[in-house]
Protein backbone atom coordinates (compact mmCIF):
# COMPACT_ATOMS: atom_id res chain seq x y z
CA UNK A 1 0.00 0.00 0.00
CA UNK A 2 1.12 3.48 -0.73
CA UNK A 3 -0.23 6.31 1.67
CA UNK A 4 0.08 9.70 0.73
CA UNK A 5 0.33 11.63 4.02
CA UNK A 6 -0.41 14.91 3.76
CA UNK A 7 1.13 17.34 7.54
CA UNK A 8 2.04 20.76 8.03
CA UNK A 9 4.46 19.55 10.60
CA UNK A 10 7.66 18.15 9.33
CA UNK A 11 11.01 18.19 9.81
CA UNK A 12 13.38 20.38 10.51
CA UNK A 13 10.35 21.01 12.92
CA UNK A 14 10.77 18.97 16.57
CA UNK A 15 7.78 17.65 18.18
CA UNK A 16 5.91 14.41 18.78
CA UNK A 17 3.97 14.49 15.77
CA UNK A 18 6.76 14.76 13.10
CA UNK A 19 8.73 12.07 15.02
CA UNK A 20 5.24 9.96 14.88
CA UNK A 21 5.23 9.86 10.90
CA UNK A 22 9.05 9.76 10.95
CA UNK A 23 9.14 6.38 12.42
CA UNK A 24 6.02 5.57 11.10
CA UNK A 25 7.33 5.70 8.02
CA UNK A 26 10.19 3.44 8.70
CA UNK A 27 8.00 0.93 10.03
CA UNK A 28 5.59 0.73 7.22
CA UNK A 29 8.75 0.27 4.68
CA UNK A 30 9.78 -2.56 6.50
CA UNK A 31 6.03 -3.83 6.20
CA UNK A 32 6.12 -3.46 2.41
CA UNK A 33 4.33 -0.45 2.44
CA UNK A 34 5.14 3.08 1.65
CA UNK A 35 4.67 6.86 3.15
CA UNK A 36 4.85 9.26 0.36
CA UNK A 37 4.69 13.28 2.38
CA UNK A 38 3.49 15.89 1.35
CA UNK A 39 4.89 18.93 3.70
CA UNK A 40 5.74 22.36 3.72
CA UNK A 41 8.75 21.99 1.82
CA UNK A 42 6.74 21.78 -1.14
CA UNK A 43 5.06 25.07 -1.17
CA UNK A 44 6.09 28.77 -0.44
CA UNK A 45 5.80 29.15 3.19
CA UNK A 46 5.59 31.99 5.82
CA UNK A 47 6.04 31.84 9.46
CA UNK A 48 3.52 31.00 11.91
CA UNK A 49 2.03 33.68 14.24
CA UNK A 50 3.61 33.35 17.52
CA UNK A 51 5.65 30.30 16.41
CA UNK A 52 8.12 32.05 13.65
CA UNK A 53 10.30 28.53 13.70
CA UNK A 54 6.97 26.80 12.09
CA UNK A 55 6.08 27.48 8.41
CA UNK A 56 2.97 27.58 6.91
CA UNK A 57 2.53 26.84 3.51
CA UNK A 58 0.66 29.82 1.43
CA UNK A 59 -3.03 28.56 -0.43
CA UNK A 60 -1.46 26.78 -3.66
CA UNK A 61 -4.70 24.60 -4.89
CA UNK A 62 -3.11 23.67 -8.23
CA UNK A 63 0.09 22.77 -7.23
CA UNK A 64 -1.31 20.67 -4.23
CA UNK A 65 -3.34 18.64 -6.88
CA UNK A 66 -0.49 18.34 -8.64
CA UNK A 67 1.51 16.86 -6.24
CA UNK A 68 -1.24 14.75 -4.70
CA UNK A 69 -1.92 13.24 -8.43
CA UNK A 70 1.94 12.47 -9.00
CA UNK A 71 1.76 10.87 -6.16
CA UNK A 72 -0.45 7.82 -7.53
CA UNK A 73 -0.93 6.68 -3.84
CA UNK A 74 -3.75 4.03 -2.97
CA UNK A 75 -4.84 6.32 0.25
CA UNK A 76 -5.05 9.90 1.71
CA UNK A 77 -4.37 10.36 5.41
CA UNK A 78 -4.40 14.34 6.97
CA UNK A 79 -2.18 14.59 9.56
CA UNK A 80 -2.90 18.14 10.32
CA UNK A 81 -6.00 21.08 10.05
CA UNK A 82 -3.52 23.38 8.72
CA UNK A 83 -3.17 24.94 5.27
CA UNK A 84 -1.93 21.68 3.60
CA UNK A 85 -4.10 19.82 5.37
CA UNK A 86 -7.00 22.12 4.03
CA UNK A 87 -5.90 22.16 0.56
CA UNK A 88 -5.74 17.71 0.60
CA UNK A 89 -8.97 17.75 2.09
CA UNK A 90 -10.59 20.24 -0.59
CA UNK A 91 -9.01 17.95 -3.39
CA UNK A 92 -10.10 14.80 -2.10
CA UNK A 93 -13.70 16.07 -1.21
CA UNK A 94 -13.62 17.37 -4.59
CA UNK A 95 -12.53 14.02 -6.33
CA UNK A 96 -14.99 12.35 -4.26
CA UNK A 97 -12.07 10.62 -3.04
CA UNK A 98 -11.83 8.97 0.78
CA UNK A 99 -9.40 9.77 3.34
CA UNK A 100 -8.47 9.54 7.44
CA UNK A 101 -7.57 11.87 9.82
CA UNK A 102 -5.63 12.17 13.09
CA UNK A 103 -6.73 14.24 15.76
CA UNK A 104 -2.96 15.39 17.50
CA UNK A 105 -3.11 18.85 18.71
CA UNK A 106 -5.57 20.60 20.98
CA UNK A 107 -5.43 23.65 19.09
CA UNK A 108 -8.90 24.60 20.51
CA UNK A 109 -7.27 24.96 24.18
CA UNK A 110 -3.70 26.60 22.83
CA UNK A 111 -5.72 29.70 21.23
CA UNK A 112 -7.78 29.98 24.49
CA UNK A 113 -4.10 29.87 26.55
CA UNK A 114 -3.10 32.65 24.01
CA UNK A 115 -5.72 34.75 22.85
CA UNK A 116 -9.06 35.22 24.41
CA UNK A 117 -10.89 32.66 21.85
CA UNK A 118 -13.13 30.35 23.28
CA UNK A 119 -12.36 26.80 23.60
CA UNK A 120 -16.27 26.11 21.72
CA UNK A 121 -14.80 28.05 19.02
CA UNK A 122 -11.70 26.00 18.37
CA UNK A 123 -13.16 22.86 18.27
CA UNK A 124 -15.95 23.49 15.94
CA UNK A 125 -13.74 24.53 13.72
CA UNK A 126 -11.27 21.49 14.83
CA UNK A 127 -14.71 18.99 14.64
CA UNK A 128 -15.34 20.61 11.05
CA UNK A 129 -11.99 19.61 9.61
CA UNK A 130 -12.64 16.08 10.88
CA UNK A 131 -16.31 14.97 10.08
CA UNK A 132 -15.63 14.12 6.58
CA UNK A 133 -13.35 11.82 7.38
CA UNK A 134 -13.78 7.95 7.05
CA UNK A 135 -11.84 7.35 9.83
CA UNK A 136 -10.27 10.27 12.86
CA UNK A 137 -7.20 8.10 14.71
CA UNK A 138 -6.74 9.31 18.18
CA UNK A 139 -3.56 7.97 20.46
CA UNK A 140 -5.36 7.53 23.83
CA UNK A 141 -9.27 6.27 25.24
CA UNK A 142 -9.30 9.35 27.17
CA UNK A 143 -8.72 11.38 24.07
CA UNK A 144 -11.27 9.51 22.09
CA UNK A 145 -13.71 9.57 25.47
CA UNK A 146 -13.48 13.64 25.53
CA UNK A 147 -13.79 14.34 21.64
CA UNK A 148 -16.64 11.65 21.43
CA UNK A 149 -18.60 14.26 24.22
CA UNK A 150 -17.35 17.05 21.71
CA UNK A 151 -19.57 15.69 19.12
CA UNK A 152 -16.29 13.39 16.91
CA UNK A 153 -17.27 11.04 15.47
CA UNK A 154 -15.61 7.58 13.64
CA UNK A 155 -12.98 8.25 16.22
CA UNK A 156 -10.65 4.72 15.82
CA UNK A 157 -7.37 4.12 18.31
CA UNK A 158 -3.92 4.81 17.14
CA UNK A 159 -1.39 4.27 19.80
CA UNK A 160 2.39 5.20 19.57
CA UNK A 161 5.44 3.40 20.24
CA UNK A 162 8.83 4.43 21.76
CA UNK A 163 12.97 3.31 21.10
CA UNK A 164 14.19 1.00 23.69
CA UNK A 165 17.16 1.01 22.31
CA UNK A 166 17.63 4.35 22.34
CA UNK A 167 16.31 5.49 25.09
CA UNK A 168 17.72 3.14 27.66
CA UNK A 169 19.07 3.85 31.56
CA UNK A 170 22.61 4.94 31.99
CA UNK A 171 24.65 5.46 35.16
CA UNK A 172 26.05 8.93 33.61
CA UNK A 173 24.97 11.91 35.56
CA UNK A 174 24.73 14.77 33.26
CA UNK A 175 23.24 17.77 35.85
CA UNK A 176 25.37 16.85 38.95
CA UNK A 177 24.19 14.65 41.76
CA UNK A 178 20.45 15.38 42.17
CA UNK A 179 17.25 14.49 42.79
CA UNK A 180 17.08 16.14 38.92
CA UNK A 181 13.82 17.40 38.11
CA UNK A 182 13.35 17.00 34.28
CA UNK A 183 10.98 18.32 31.86
CA UNK A 184 11.16 18.10 28.19
CA UNK A 185 9.35 19.68 25.24
CA UNK A 186 8.32 22.93 23.46
CA UNK A 187 8.64 25.71 26.02
CA UNK A 188 5.87 27.46 25.42
CA UNK A 189 2.51 28.59 27.36
CA UNK A 190 -0.07 25.86 26.36
CA UNK A 191 2.39 23.34 28.29
CA UNK A 192 1.77 25.03 32.06
CA UNK A 193 6.06 24.89 32.99
CA UNK A 194 5.67 26.97 35.09
CA UNK A 195 3.68 24.39 37.39
CA UNK A 196 6.64 22.73 37.04
CA UNK A 197 9.23 25.23 37.58
CA UNK A 198 7.25 27.18 40.73
CA UNK A 199 7.75 24.19 42.60
CA UNK A 200 9.69 23.80 45.71
CA UNK A 201 12.01 20.46 45.08
CA UNK A 202 14.99 19.47 46.47
CA UNK A 203 17.88 19.14 44.05
CA UNK A 204 18.00 21.29 40.79
CA UNK A 205 15.17 21.61 37.56
CA UNK A 206 16.56 20.99 34.16
CA UNK A 207 14.37 22.14 30.77
CA UNK A 208 15.38 20.46 27.70
CA UNK A 209 13.72 22.26 24.29
CA UNK A 210 13.03 25.63 22.57
CA UNK A 211 9.99 27.90 22.26
CA UNK A 212 8.31 30.78 22.46
CA UNK A 213 8.24 31.05 26.39
CA UNK A 214 12.38 30.36 26.63
CA UNK A 215 13.47 33.70 27.19
CA UNK A 216 10.47 34.91 29.73
CA UNK A 217 11.22 31.54 32.06
CA UNK A 218 15.16 31.72 32.23
CA UNK A 219 14.91 35.35 33.44
CA UNK A 220 11.90 34.18 36.11
CA UNK A 221 14.02 31.06 37.08
CA UNK A 222 17.83 31.50 36.62
CA UNK A 223 18.49 28.93 39.12
CA UNK A 224 17.13 26.44 36.39
CA UNK A 225 19.18 24.93 34.10
CA UNK A 226 17.89 25.05 30.27
CA UNK A 227 19.66 23.22 27.76
CA UNK A 228 18.04 24.34 24.68
CA UNK A 229 17.03 21.32 21.95
CA UNK A 230 18.89 18.25 22.04
CA UNK A 231 18.00 15.07 19.90
CA UNK A 232 19.09 11.58 19.25
CA UNK A 233 21.82 9.96 22.00
CA UNK A 234 22.38 13.63 23.60
CA UNK A 235 18.24 13.96 24.47
CA UNK A 236 18.26 10.35 26.06
CA UNK A 237 21.35 11.13 27.54
CA UNK A 238 19.49 14.12 29.17
CA UNK A 239 16.53 11.65 30.00
CA UNK A 240 18.79 8.87 31.65
CA UNK A 241 20.40 11.44 33.76
CA UNK A 242 17.24 12.71 35.30
CA UNK A 243 15.61 10.74 38.69
CA UNK A 244 12.26 12.35 38.06
CA UNK A 245 9.97 13.42 34.60
CA UNK A 246 7.96 16.13 35.16
CA UNK A 247 5.02 16.78 32.83
CA UNK A 248 2.99 19.59 33.90
CA UNK A 249 0.70 19.50 30.70
CA UNK A 250 -2.82 19.50 30.75
CA UNK A 251 -3.62 20.10 26.72
CA UNK A 252 -1.37 17.20 25.13
CA UNK A 253 -3.15 14.43 23.52
CA UNK A 254 -0.34 11.63 24.33
CA UNK A 255 2.77 12.93 25.29
CA UNK A 256 6.02 11.15 23.40
CA UNK A 257 7.98 12.46 25.89
CA UNK A 258 6.18 10.63 28.88
CA UNK A 259 7.19 7.34 26.93
CA UNK A 260 10.76 8.05 25.92
CA UNK A 261 11.11 8.62 30.00
CA UNK A 262 9.55 5.69 31.11
CA UNK A 263 11.82 3.91 28.27
CA UNK A 264 14.57 5.16 30.00
CA UNK A 265 13.81 3.86 33.31
CA UNK A 266 12.84 7.64 34.67
CA UNK A 267 9.24 7.46 36.90
CA UNK A 268 6.44 10.09 35.41
CA UNK A 269 5.19 12.65 37.84
CA UNK A 270 2.29 14.25 36.14
CA UNK A 271 -1.67 15.38 36.39
CA UNK A 272 -3.77 13.23 36.08
CA UNK A 273 -4.75 14.51 32.39
CA UNK A 274 -5.33 13.03 28.82
CA UNK A 275 -1.72 11.31 28.37
CA UNK A 276 -0.34 10.75 31.45
CA UNK A 277 -3.55 8.45 32.51
CA UNK A 278 -3.81 6.39 29.33
CA UNK A 279 0.55 6.11 29.53
CA UNK A 280 1.49 6.73 33.47
CA UNK A 281 0.88 3.58 35.88
CA UNK A 282 0.47 5.34 38.89
CA UNK A 283 2.55 3.68 41.36
CA UNK A 284 4.51 1.62 38.90
CA UNK A 285 5.95 4.02 36.22
CA UNK A 286 5.13 7.09 37.95
CA UNK A 287 2.85 9.18 40.51
CA UNK A 288 -0.43 11.03 39.07
CA UNK A 289 -2.17 13.51 41.21
CA UNK A 290 -3.35 17.10 41.34
CA UNK A 291 -0.38 18.14 43.98
CA UNK A 292 2.56 18.02 41.21
CA UNK A 293 4.98 18.87 44.04
CA UNK A 294 3.80 15.56 46.03
CA UNK A 295 3.62 13.16 42.92
CA UNK A 296 7.21 14.47 41.85
CA UNK A 297 8.70 13.56 45.21
CA UNK A 298 6.88 10.51 45.64
CA UNK A 299 7.79 9.35 41.97
CA UNK A 300 11.53 9.25 43.37
CA UNK A 301 11.21 5.85 45.75
CA UNK A 302 9.92 4.07 42.51
CA UNK A 303 11.82 1.26 40.91
CA UNK A 304 13.70 2.19 37.88
CA UNK A 305 13.53 -1.26 36.05
CA UNK A 306 10.22 -1.69 36.54
CA UNK A 307 9.62 1.85 35.22
CA UNK A 308 11.45 0.20 32.38
CA UNK A 309 9.32 -2.89 31.76
CA UNK A 310 6.47 -0.46 31.34
CA UNK A 311 7.87 0.68 28.30
CA UNK A 312 8.28 -2.44 26.51
CA UNK A 313 4.36 -2.43 25.56
CA UNK A 314 4.50 0.62 23.15
CA UNK A 315 6.22 -0.81 20.24
CA UNK A 316 6.72 1.36 16.48
CA UNK A 317 5.51 -2.13 14.34
CA UNK A 318 2.52 -2.62 16.37
CA UNK A 319 1.73 1.25 15.88
CA UNK A 320 2.44 0.96 11.72
CA UNK A 321 -0.02 -2.28 11.69
CA UNK A 322 -3.02 -0.07 13.81
CA UNK A 323 -2.03 2.33 11.66
CA UNK A 324 -3.00 0.43 8.20
CA UNK A 325 -5.20 -1.51 10.13
CA UNK A 326 -7.61 1.40 10.74
CA UNK A 327 -6.75 3.24 7.35
CA UNK A 328 -7.87 -0.29 5.69
CA UNK A 329 -10.59 -0.93 8.05
CA UNK A 330 -11.76 2.91 7.50
CA UNK A 331 -12.13 2.59 3.66
CA UNK A 332 -13.63 -0.44 3.54
CA UNK A 333 -16.75 0.73 5.04
CA UNK A 334 -17.07 3.78 2.11
CA UNK A 335 -18.45 2.48 -0.69
CA UNK A 336 -17.15 2.63 -3.98
CA UNK A 337 -13.45 3.18 -3.05
CA UNK A 338 -11.88 5.03 -5.64
CA UNK A 339 -7.39 4.57 -5.85
CA UNK A 340 -5.88 7.78 -6.14
CA UNK A 341 -5.04 8.23 -9.88
CA UNK A 342 -2.39 10.01 -11.41
CA UNK A 343 0.85 10.27 -13.48
CA UNK A 344 3.84 8.86 -12.78
CA UNK A 345 5.59 10.37 -9.82
CA UNK A 346 7.61 13.91 -11.04
CA UNK A 347 8.46 15.33 -7.79
CA UNK A 348 11.31 13.33 -5.97
CA UNK A 349 10.93 15.28 -2.99
CA UNK A 350 7.32 13.91 -2.39
CA UNK A 351 9.28 10.27 -2.38
CA UNK A 352 9.42 8.92 1.06
CA UNK A 353 13.08 9.27 1.80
Amino acid sequence: MRVLLATDAWTPQINGVVKTYLKLRDELSLMGAELVVLEPGHFRCVPCPSYPEIPLALPARRRCARLIEDAQADTIHIATEGPIGWMARAWCLRHNVPFTTSFHTRFADYASARWPVPQAWGYAFQRYFHARSAGVMVATRSLAADLSGRGFQRLRPWTRGVDMDLFRPSTERLFGPGPVFLYVGRVAVEKNIEAFLSLDLPGVKVVVGDGPQLGALQARYPETIFTGVREGEDLAAAYASADVFVFPSLTDTFGMVLLEAIATGVPVAAFPATGPKDIVISGVSGILGSDLRAAALAALDLDRTQVRQAAEAFTWRAAARLFLDNVEDALAQTQDVPVVQGRDLKAPRLRAQ
